[in-house]
Protein backbone atom coordinates (compact mmCIF):
# COMPACT_ATOMS: atom_id res chain seq x y z
CA UNK A 1 0.00 0.00 0.00
CA UNK A 2 1.34 3.05 -1.10
CA UNK A 3 2.48 5.67 1.79
CA UNK A 4 2.78 9.18 2.52
CA UNK A 5 6.60 9.70 4.21
CA UNK A 6 7.88 12.38 5.30
CA UNK A 7 11.60 12.86 5.92
CA UNK A 8 13.54 15.02 7.91
CA UNK A 9 16.87 16.33 6.97
CA UNK A 10 18.52 16.34 3.20
CA UNK A 11 21.98 14.59 3.93
CA UNK A 12 23.42 11.36 2.44
CA UNK A 13 21.00 8.57 4.21
CA UNK A 14 18.05 10.82 4.54
CA UNK A 15 18.60 11.08 0.36
CA UNK A 16 19.41 7.95 0.03
CA UNK A 17 16.62 6.51 1.94
CA UNK A 18 14.29 8.79 0.18
CA UNK A 19 14.85 6.86 -3.44
CA UNK A 20 14.91 3.41 -1.79
CA UNK A 21 10.96 4.60 -0.49
CA UNK A 22 9.93 6.19 -3.44
CA UNK A 23 11.01 2.93 -5.37
CA UNK A 24 8.73 1.26 -3.31
CA UNK A 25 5.73 3.32 -5.09
CA UNK A 26 5.56 5.78 -1.65
CA UNK A 27 5.04 9.56 -1.55
CA UNK A 28 7.88 10.99 -0.33
CA UNK A 29 8.23 14.49 0.94
CA UNK A 30 12.09 15.93 2.37
CA UNK A 31 11.85 18.72 4.59
CA UNK A 32 15.47 20.26 5.08
CA UNK A 33 15.87 23.20 7.34
CA UNK A 34 18.42 24.95 5.84
CA UNK A 35 18.54 26.78 2.11
CA UNK A 36 20.33 23.84 0.42
CA UNK A 37 20.35 20.35 0.48
CA UNK A 38 23.15 18.04 1.51
CA UNK A 39 23.44 17.86 5.67
CA UNK A 40 26.75 18.12 6.28
CA UNK A 41 27.53 17.61 2.82
CA UNK A 42 26.88 21.37 1.48
CA UNK A 43 29.13 23.32 -0.29
CA UNK A 44 30.73 27.26 -0.04
CA UNK A 45 31.29 29.28 -3.07
CA UNK A 46 32.86 32.77 -2.59
CA UNK A 47 35.13 34.44 -4.92
CA UNK A 48 35.37 31.69 -7.49
CA UNK A 49 36.56 29.42 -5.38
CA UNK A 50 34.55 26.26 -4.36
CA UNK A 51 34.80 24.15 -1.36
CA UNK A 52 32.73 21.04 0.08
CA UNK A 53 31.92 22.05 3.48
CA UNK A 54 31.59 18.22 4.78
CA UNK A 55 32.91 15.27 3.69
CA UNK A 56 36.26 15.40 1.27
CA UNK A 57 37.12 11.88 1.14
CA UNK A 58 35.66 9.56 -1.59
CA UNK A 59 36.40 5.73 -0.16
CA UNK A 60 34.40 2.60 -0.65
CA UNK A 61 33.16 3.47 -4.15
CA UNK A 62 31.88 -0.33 -4.75
CA UNK A 63 29.36 1.38 -1.85
CA UNK A 64 28.18 3.67 -4.27
CA UNK A 65 28.47 1.68 -6.86
CA UNK A 66 26.00 -0.84 -5.39
CA UNK A 67 23.57 2.03 -4.45
CA UNK A 68 23.23 3.73 -7.73
CA UNK A 69 22.74 -0.04 -9.49
CA UNK A 70 19.80 -0.45 -7.18
CA UNK A 71 17.78 1.55 -9.03
CA UNK A 72 19.32 0.66 -12.53
CA UNK A 73 22.02 2.89 -12.50
CA UNK A 74 25.36 4.21 -12.36
CA UNK A 75 27.71 6.92 -10.67
CA UNK A 76 28.96 8.13 -13.99
CA UNK A 77 25.80 8.79 -14.85
CA UNK A 78 25.62 11.43 -12.73
CA UNK A 79 29.54 12.56 -12.40
CA UNK A 80 33.24 11.98 -12.88
CA UNK A 81 35.25 10.10 -10.80
CA UNK A 82 39.30 10.44 -11.15
CA UNK A 83 41.60 7.82 -8.78
CA UNK A 84 43.59 10.13 -7.15
CA UNK A 85 47.32 9.35 -7.81
CA UNK A 86 49.00 9.60 -5.64
CA UNK A 87 46.58 9.05 -2.82
CA UNK A 88 47.89 11.46 -0.04
CA UNK A 89 50.43 12.52 1.56
CA UNK A 90 51.72 12.01 5.40
CA UNK A 91 54.14 14.90 7.21
CA UNK A 92 55.86 14.00 9.89
CA UNK A 93 58.31 16.75 10.06
CA UNK A 94 60.02 19.48 8.31
CA UNK A 95 60.69 17.94 4.66
CA UNK A 96 59.89 14.36 6.12
CA UNK A 97 56.81 13.06 4.33
CA UNK A 98 55.80 10.16 3.34
CA UNK A 99 53.62 9.58 -0.17
CA UNK A 100 50.84 6.78 -0.97
CA UNK A 101 50.83 5.45 -4.05
CA UNK A 102 47.19 4.45 -6.05
CA UNK A 103 47.94 0.93 -5.75
CA UNK A 104 48.90 -1.66 -3.07
CA UNK A 105 52.70 -2.57 -5.03
CA UNK A 106 54.06 0.68 -4.49
CA UNK A 107 52.61 1.17 -1.22
CA UNK A 108 54.45 -2.03 -0.16
CA UNK A 109 57.66 -1.07 -1.74
CA UNK A 110 57.49 2.26 0.08
CA UNK A 111 56.91 0.72 3.50
CA UNK A 112 59.77 -1.96 2.45
CA UNK A 113 62.51 0.52 2.22
CA UNK A 114 60.80 2.51 6.01
CA UNK A 115 61.05 -0.85 7.94
CA UNK A 116 63.06 -4.11 6.60
CA UNK A 117 60.60 -6.82 6.64
CA UNK A 118 57.25 -4.43 6.64
CA UNK A 119 56.72 -5.34 3.00
CA UNK A 120 55.72 -8.86 3.47
CA UNK A 121 53.82 -8.36 6.87
CA UNK A 122 51.91 -5.69 5.06
CA UNK A 123 50.53 -8.12 2.21
CA UNK A 124 49.69 -10.26 5.02
CA UNK A 125 47.55 -7.77 6.75
CA UNK A 126 46.28 -6.32 3.86
CA UNK A 127 45.02 -10.21 2.85
CA UNK A 128 43.29 -10.17 6.36
CA UNK A 129 41.72 -6.12 5.99
CA UNK A 130 39.94 -7.57 2.53
CA UNK A 131 39.03 -10.60 4.43
CA UNK A 132 37.37 -8.83 6.70
CA UNK A 133 36.07 -5.63 4.09
CA UNK A 134 34.68 -8.72 2.40
CA UNK A 135 32.18 -10.01 5.56
CA UNK A 136 31.57 -6.25 6.52
CA UNK A 137 30.80 -3.89 3.51
CA UNK A 138 29.45 -7.34 1.56
CA UNK A 139 27.00 -8.50 4.55
CA UNK A 140 27.24 -7.04 7.74
CA UNK A 141 26.63 -3.76 7.55
CA UNK A 142 23.42 -4.43 5.33
CA UNK A 143 21.68 -5.82 8.62
CA UNK A 144 19.66 -3.48 10.24
CA UNK A 145 20.98 -3.75 13.68
CA UNK A 146 17.85 -5.08 15.70
CA UNK A 147 19.48 -8.70 17.06
CA UNK A 148 22.67 -9.63 18.06
CA UNK A 149 22.06 -12.52 15.80
CA UNK A 150 22.84 -10.88 13.09
CA UNK A 151 26.74 -11.13 13.92
CA UNK A 152 26.68 -14.73 13.57
CA UNK A 153 27.81 -15.78 10.65
CA UNK A 154 30.29 -18.26 10.17
CA UNK A 155 32.69 -15.95 8.84
CA UNK A 156 32.58 -14.06 11.93
CA UNK A 157 32.71 -17.12 14.06
CA UNK A 158 36.03 -17.32 12.51
CA UNK A 159 36.98 -14.19 13.71
CA UNK A 160 35.32 -13.65 16.93
CA UNK A 161 38.67 -12.41 18.56
CA UNK A 162 38.70 -9.96 16.15
CA UNK A 163 35.88 -8.09 18.04
CA UNK A 164 37.66 -8.39 21.42
CA UNK A 165 41.41 -7.03 20.11
CA UNK A 166 41.74 -3.55 18.75
CA UNK A 167 43.40 -1.94 15.84
CA UNK A 168 45.59 -0.41 17.64
CA UNK A 169 47.80 -3.76 19.08
CA UNK A 170 46.76 -5.39 16.24
CA UNK A 171 49.54 -3.09 13.84
CA UNK A 172 52.13 -2.57 16.44
CA UNK A 173 52.41 -6.13 17.07
CA UNK A 174 53.43 -6.20 13.17
CA UNK A 175 55.12 -2.81 12.77
CA UNK A 176 57.43 -0.87 14.91
CA UNK A 177 58.28 1.78 12.95
CA UNK A 178 56.05 5.00 14.58
CA UNK A 179 55.28 6.41 10.75
CA UNK A 180 53.79 3.02 9.47
CA UNK A 181 51.95 2.78 12.49
CA UNK A 182 50.20 6.28 12.42
CA UNK A 183 49.68 5.57 8.73
CA UNK A 184 47.97 2.23 9.13
CA UNK A 185 46.08 3.53 12.06
CA UNK A 186 44.50 6.85 10.25
CA UNK A 187 41.58 5.00 8.29
CA UNK A 188 40.26 4.34 11.39
CA UNK A 189 39.63 7.85 12.64
CA UNK A 190 36.88 7.70 9.91
CA UNK A 191 35.03 5.64 12.49
CA UNK A 192 35.16 8.34 15.37
CA UNK A 193 37.09 6.28 18.06
CA UNK A 194 40.52 5.89 19.04
CA UNK A 195 42.57 3.17 16.79
CA UNK A 196 43.03 1.41 20.48
CA UNK A 197 39.02 1.47 21.38
CA UNK A 198 38.41 0.15 17.83
CA UNK A 199 38.11 -3.38 17.22
CA UNK A 200 40.82 -5.09 15.08
CA UNK A 201 37.76 -6.52 12.98
CA UNK A 202 37.88 -2.47 11.88
CA UNK A 203 41.06 -2.90 9.83
CA UNK A 204 38.88 -3.26 6.91
CA UNK A 205 39.31 0.24 6.50
CA UNK A 206 42.68 -0.10 5.30
CA UNK A 207 41.28 -2.50 2.82
CA UNK A 208 38.93 0.36 2.14
CA UNK A 209 42.03 2.60 1.81
CA UNK A 210 45.33 0.64 0.02
CA UNK A 211 43.02 -1.68 -1.43
CA UNK A 212 40.11 0.13 -3.43
CA UNK A 213 42.14 3.69 -3.50
CA UNK A 214 41.02 7.28 -2.82
CA UNK A 215 38.73 8.83 -5.70
CA UNK A 216 37.75 12.81 -6.40
CA UNK A 217 34.43 13.42 -7.96
CA UNK A 218 34.63 16.45 -10.16
CA UNK A 219 33.29 19.14 -8.64
CA UNK A 220 33.67 17.55 -5.20
CA UNK A 221 31.78 15.66 -3.23
CA UNK A 222 28.86 17.62 -3.57
CA UNK A 223 28.26 16.41 -7.07
CA UNK A 224 27.31 13.15 -5.49
CA UNK A 225 25.26 14.75 -3.06
CA UNK A 226 23.37 16.49 -6.39
CA UNK A 227 23.36 13.45 -7.98
CA UNK A 228 21.09 11.74 -5.55
CA UNK A 229 18.76 14.66 -5.58
CA UNK A 230 18.66 14.21 -9.24
CA UNK A 231 17.80 10.33 -8.82
CA UNK A 232 15.21 10.86 -5.77
CA UNK A 233 13.55 13.62 -8.37
CA UNK A 234 13.94 11.33 -10.92
CA UNK A 235 11.62 9.20 -8.79
CA UNK A 236 9.00 11.34 -7.43
CA UNK A 237 10.26 12.67 -4.47
CA UNK A 238 9.81 16.47 -3.31
CA UNK A 239 11.85 18.20 -1.52
CA UNK A 240 11.49 21.64 0.46
CA UNK A 241 14.38 23.68 1.94
CA UNK A 242 14.26 26.15 4.54
CA UNK A 243 11.64 24.24 6.51
CA UNK A 244 12.24 23.98 10.07
CA UNK A 245 10.86 21.28 11.62
CA UNK A 246 9.47 21.97 15.14
CA UNK A 247 7.69 19.13 16.18
CA UNK A 248 6.77 15.36 15.63
CA UNK A 249 3.11 15.29 16.02
CA UNK A 250 2.23 11.49 17.77
CA UNK A 251 -1.60 10.56 18.59
CA UNK A 252 -2.21 7.32 20.47
CA UNK A 253 1.36 6.28 20.13
CA UNK A 254 1.80 6.54 16.29
CA UNK A 255 3.55 9.41 14.23
CA UNK A 256 0.82 11.06 12.37
CA UNK A 257 2.74 14.21 11.03
CA UNK A 258 4.94 16.88 11.16
CA UNK A 259 5.30 20.63 12.51
CA UNK A 260 6.51 22.61 9.57
CA UNK A 261 7.69 26.45 9.97
CA UNK A 262 4.32 26.82 12.18
CA UNK A 263 2.22 24.45 9.81
CA UNK A 264 1.08 20.83 10.57
CA UNK A 265 1.69 18.42 7.54
CA UNK A 266 0.04 14.66 7.76
CA UNK A 267 2.25 11.41 7.75
CA UNK A 268 1.57 7.54 7.50
CA UNK A 269 5.59 7.24 8.28
CA UNK A 270 8.01 10.04 9.90
CA UNK A 271 11.49 9.13 8.94
CA UNK A 272 14.63 11.27 10.38
CA UNK A 273 17.67 11.64 9.06
CA UNK A 274 18.71 14.42 11.59
CA UNK A 275 20.34 14.21 14.33
CA UNK A 276 19.14 11.63 16.49
CA UNK A 277 19.09 13.22 20.04
CA UNK A 278 18.00 16.50 18.52
CA UNK A 279 14.99 14.35 16.54
CA UNK A 280 13.68 12.82 20.42
CA UNK A 281 13.63 16.38 21.10
CA UNK A 282 11.22 16.71 19.08
CA UNK A 283 8.88 14.38 20.69
CA UNK A 284 6.85 15.13 24.00
CA UNK A 285 9.72 13.55 26.68
CA UNK A 286 7.26 10.31 27.52
CA UNK A 287 8.07 9.32 23.60
CA UNK A 288 11.51 9.16 23.52
CA UNK A 289 13.58 6.11 23.48
CA UNK A 290 16.63 7.57 24.94
CA UNK A 291 17.64 10.05 27.61
CA UNK A 292 19.75 12.43 28.21
CA UNK A 293 21.93 10.17 30.54
CA UNK A 294 22.29 8.08 28.00
CA UNK A 295 23.64 10.45 25.17
CA UNK A 296 26.24 11.51 27.53
CA UNK A 297 27.18 8.53 28.48
CA UNK A 298 28.17 7.65 24.71
CA UNK A 299 31.68 7.86 23.02
CA UNK A 300 30.89 10.35 20.59
CA UNK A 301 33.23 10.87 17.19
CA UNK A 302 35.19 14.04 17.18
CA UNK A 303 33.80 17.43 16.39
CA UNK A 304 35.65 19.56 14.00
CA UNK A 305 37.37 23.06 13.45
CA UNK A 306 37.30 23.90 9.83
CA UNK A 307 38.65 26.89 7.71
CA UNK A 308 37.88 26.85 3.88
CA UNK A 309 40.29 29.34 2.44
CA UNK A 310 41.38 31.72 -1.38
CA UNK A 311 44.83 31.27 -1.66
CA UNK A 312 46.06 33.98 -4.77
CA UNK A 313 48.64 31.43 -5.57
CA UNK A 314 49.76 27.53 -6.30
CA UNK A 315 51.05 25.81 -3.09
CA UNK A 316 54.20 23.78 -3.58
CA UNK A 317 55.09 20.17 -1.52
CA UNK A 318 51.65 19.38 -1.02
CA UNK A 319 48.99 16.82 -2.47
CA UNK A 320 44.99 17.05 -2.59
CA UNK A 321 45.25 14.88 0.20
CA UNK A 322 47.91 16.14 3.10
CA UNK A 323 48.29 14.85 6.85
CA UNK A 324 50.14 16.52 9.19
CA UNK A 325 51.27 13.87 12.09
CA UNK A 326 54.00 16.17 13.34
CA UNK A 327 53.02 16.64 16.85
CA UNK A 328 52.41 13.57 18.94
CA UNK A 329 49.13 11.41 18.24
CA UNK A 330 48.69 10.26 20.77
CA UNK A 331 48.67 13.25 23.32
CA UNK A 332 46.02 15.05 20.92
CA UNK A 333 43.66 11.90 21.44
CA UNK A 334 43.96 11.56 24.40
CA UNK A 335 42.52 15.81 23.72
CA UNK A 336 39.85 14.51 22.28
CA UNK A 337 38.29 11.29 24.65
CA UNK A 338 40.14 11.32 27.53
CA UNK A 339 40.41 14.40 28.57
CA UNK A 340 38.45 16.81 26.40
CA UNK A 341 40.21 20.17 26.04
CA UNK A 342 41.52 22.15 23.07
CA UNK A 343 45.14 20.20 22.27
CA UNK A 344 47.97 22.08 22.51
CA UNK A 345 49.90 20.85 19.71
CA UNK A 346 47.33 20.06 16.70
CA UNK A 347 47.48 17.14 14.38
CA UNK A 348 45.45 18.65 11.50
CA UNK A 349 44.46 17.67 7.65
CA UNK A 350 44.55 19.97 5.07
CA UNK A 351 43.13 19.13 1.59
CA UNK A 352 44.08 21.14 -1.56
CA UNK A 353 41.01 20.13 -4.13
CA UNK A 354 42.04 22.51 -6.81
CA UNK A 355 45.45 20.40 -7.53
CA UNK A 356 43.32 17.42 -9.41
CA UNK A 357 39.77 19.68 -10.08
CA UNK A 358 40.23 22.96 -11.99
CA UNK A 359 36.58 24.04 -10.83
CA UNK A 360 37.88 24.47 -7.38
CA UNK A 361 39.58 27.45 -7.97
CA UNK A 362 40.28 30.70 -10.36
CA UNK A 363 43.55 29.38 -12.73
CA UNK A 364 46.37 30.08 -10.64
CA UNK A 365 45.26 29.89 -7.46
CA UNK A 366 44.42 27.49 -5.08
CA UNK A 367 41.62 26.53 -2.84
CA UNK A 368 42.28 25.48 0.43
CA UNK A 369 40.16 22.87 3.69
CA UNK A 370 41.59 22.64 6.69
CA UNK A 371 40.55 20.56 9.87
CA UNK A 372 41.93 19.92 13.20
CA UNK A 373 40.11 16.98 14.93
CA UNK A 374 38.43 18.53 18.72
CA UNK A 375 36.57 16.92 21.39
CA UNK A 376 32.62 17.76 21.11
CA UNK A 377 31.22 20.20 23.06
CA UNK A 378 34.42 22.34 23.67
CA UNK A 379 34.06 26.51 23.66
CA UNK A 380 33.75 27.92 20.57
CA UNK A 381 34.96 31.37 20.37
CA UNK A 382 36.38 33.64 17.52
CA UNK A 383 39.48 34.26 19.42
CA UNK A 384 39.99 30.34 19.18
CA UNK A 385 39.99 29.78 15.94
CA UNK A 386 42.00 32.72 15.13
CA UNK A 387 44.94 31.47 17.62
CA UNK A 388 44.47 27.75 15.62
CA UNK A 389 44.76 29.35 12.34
CA UNK A 390 47.59 30.67 13.23
CA UNK A 391 49.32 27.60 14.76
CA UNK A 392 48.64 25.24 12.14
CA UNK A 393 49.50 28.07 8.96
CA UNK A 394 52.91 28.49 11.07
CA UNK A 395 53.74 25.07 10.99
CA UNK A 396 52.33 24.18 7.06
CA UNK A 397 54.85 26.63 6.17
CA UNK A 398 57.54 25.94 8.10
CA UNK A 399 56.81 22.09 7.29
CA UNK A 400 56.75 22.52 3.19
CA UNK A 401 59.36 25.35 3.26
CA UNK A 402 57.01 27.90 2.28
CA UNK A 403 55.35 31.44 2.77
CA UNK A 404 51.55 31.08 2.54
CA UNK A 405 49.95 33.85 4.93
CA UNK A 406 50.40 36.93 2.79
CA UNK A 407 48.60 34.81 -0.22
CA UNK A 408 45.93 34.34 1.72
CA UNK A 409 42.45 36.19 0.00
CA UNK A 410 39.80 34.80 2.30
CA UNK A 411 39.14 32.42 4.96
CA UNK A 412 35.86 31.14 6.32
CA UNK A 413 35.47 28.60 9.47
CA UNK A 414 33.23 26.41 10.55
CA UNK A 415 33.25 24.66 14.43
CA UNK A 416 31.15 23.41 17.28
CA UNK A 417 28.90 26.42 17.60
CA UNK A 418 27.75 26.40 13.95
CA UNK A 419 27.61 22.13 13.66
CA UNK A 420 24.94 22.95 16.74
CA UNK A 421 23.60 25.64 14.82
CA UNK A 422 23.39 24.01 11.67
CA UNK A 423 22.74 20.29 12.13
CA UNK A 424 20.98 20.24 15.64
CA UNK A 425 24.19 18.46 16.24
CA UNK A 426 24.76 16.82 19.77
CA UNK A 427 27.17 18.60 21.53
CA UNK A 428 29.00 19.35 17.77
CA UNK A 429 29.74 16.54 16.85
CA UNK A 430 30.77 16.40 12.89
CA UNK A 431 30.78 12.69 12.67
CA UNK A 432 27.77 11.02 15.22
CA UNK A 433 28.52 8.59 17.53
CA UNK A 434 31.82 6.32 17.58
CA UNK A 435 32.18 2.51 16.33
CA UNK A 436 33.72 1.19 19.21
CA UNK A 437 32.69 -2.43 20.28
CA UNK A 438 30.06 -1.55 22.65
CA UNK A 439 28.31 0.67 20.02
CA UNK A 440 28.31 -1.51 17.30
CA UNK A 441 25.44 -3.11 15.31
CA UNK A 442 22.83 -4.19 17.58
CA UNK A 443 23.90 -2.27 20.68
CA UNK A 444 23.97 1.54 18.36
CA UNK A 445 20.48 3.51 18.73
CA UNK A 446 18.01 1.66 16.73
CA UNK A 447 16.75 2.56 13.45
CA UNK A 448 12.90 2.05 14.14
CA UNK A 449 11.72 3.84 17.39
CA UNK A 450 11.04 1.87 20.60
CA UNK A 451 8.32 4.05 22.09
CA UNK A 452 6.41 5.76 18.40
CA UNK A 453 5.22 3.65 16.19
CA UNK A 454 5.89 4.55 12.21
CA UNK A 455 8.91 6.87 13.32
CA UNK A 456 12.27 5.70 12.28
CA UNK A 457 15.68 6.93 11.82
CA UNK A 458 18.45 6.78 10.15
CA UNK A 459 22.43 8.39 9.56
CA UNK A 460 24.96 8.46 11.76
CA UNK A 461 23.95 7.81 14.87
CA UNK A 462 22.38 4.71 13.65
CA UNK A 463 23.55 1.86 11.77
CA UNK A 464 26.04 0.93 10.66
CA UNK A 465 28.35 3.90 11.77
CA UNK A 466 29.85 7.14 10.51
CA UNK A 467 30.51 8.33 7.50
CA UNK A 468 29.87 8.66 3.72
CA UNK A 469 29.37 5.17 2.31
CA UNK A 470 27.38 3.75 6.01
CA UNK A 471 25.00 6.77 5.48
CA UNK A 472 24.23 5.34 1.83
CA UNK A 473 24.08 1.81 3.59
CA UNK A 474 21.89 3.24 6.39
CA UNK A 475 19.40 4.84 4.38
CA UNK A 476 18.85 1.41 2.84
CA UNK A 477 18.16 -0.55 5.68
CA UNK A 478 15.43 1.93 7.26
CA UNK A 479 13.56 1.83 3.64
CA UNK A 480 13.65 -1.67 3.86
CA UNK A 481 12.78 -1.86 7.61
CA UNK A 482 9.97 0.61 6.83
CA UNK A 483 8.61 -1.59 3.43
CA UNK A 484 8.75 -5.09 6.18
CA UNK A 485 7.05 -3.74 8.90
CA UNK A 486 4.66 -0.87 7.82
Amino acid sequence: MNKDIKIIGSGFSALAASCYLAQQGNTVTIYEKNSTIGGRARQLKRDGFTFDIGPTWYWMPDVFERFFADFGKKPSDYYTLQKLSPAYQVYFGEADFVTIADNLTEIVTTFESIEKGSGAKLETFMKEAQSNYNIAIKDLVYRPGVSPLELITVETAMKVNQFFGNISKDIRRRFKNKKLVQILEFPVLFLGAKPSDTPSFYSFMNFADFGLGTWHPKNGMYSVILAMEQLAKELGVTIHTNSNIEKIEVANGKAIGLKVNGENVSANVVLSGADYHHTETLLDEKHRAYSEKYWDKKTFAPSSLLFYVGLDKKVANVEHHSLFFDVDFDVHAQDIYDTPKWPEEPLFYASFPSKTDSNSAPEGKEAAIFLIPIAPGLEDTPELRETYFEKIITRLEKLTNQNIKNSIIFKESFCVNDFIKDYNSYKGNAYGMANTLLQTAFLRPKLKSKKVESLYFTGQLTVPGPGVPPALISGKLVADLIKKLC
